[in-house]
């Protein structure tokens, strides 16, 4: 396992502790930015991170969907980039969750058109149809894949 996957869990109380270990050993997205190695086992300890802090903020309704658009956004910084990092962030506001991956690369992301039996290229697509609105920050240096999701709470 490695040093920054704590490791998954079947039951739910597990869970939980797991999640709770992920963001005292790794640090929490939604205070400052999680560096993670640019892996493909990096995209549990991202799904568990961002459903520690979704279950944190009491929005547990949320949990599937982050979880899944998260792994998307993860395996494309994983997959596309070349890179040796990447960055998870998630900053909220009123009304809003946002998820953000930041890697180094300036290529831009392409939704393509997926077809039925198509098995794979789907990530942004399922992105686009499940989140309200998602884009891509070009920074000097990398960009920012994101996506948001209303919430009707108060924070």
């Amino acid at each position: 396992m490695a040093a920054d996957d704590p490791g998954e869990a079947d039951d739910p109380d597990d869970a939980a502790a797991a999640a709770a270990k992920a963001l005292e050993l790794i640090g929490d997205p939604s205070v400052k930015e999680v560096h993670l190695a640019s892996r493909p086992e990096s995209a549990s300890t991202a799904r568990r991170l961002s459903l520690s802090v979704v279950r944190m903020w009491g929005l547990p309704h949320l949990a599937d969907t982050v979880e899944l658009l998260v792994s998307e956004l993860v395996g494309n910084a994983v997959r596309h980039t070349g890179a040796q990092m990447f960055g998870l962030r998630m900053p909220r506001r009123r009304g809003w969750v946002r998820v953000e991956v930041r890697d180094p690369s300036r290529a831009l992301p392409c939704l393509m058109p997926v077809r039925e039996m198509d098995t794979s290229g789907r990530g942004l697509f399922l992105v686009d149809k499940l989140s309200d609105r998602w884009g891509v920050d070009l920074q000097p240096r990398g960009k920012t894949t994101w996506f948001e999701l209303r919430v009707m709470d108060r924070i």
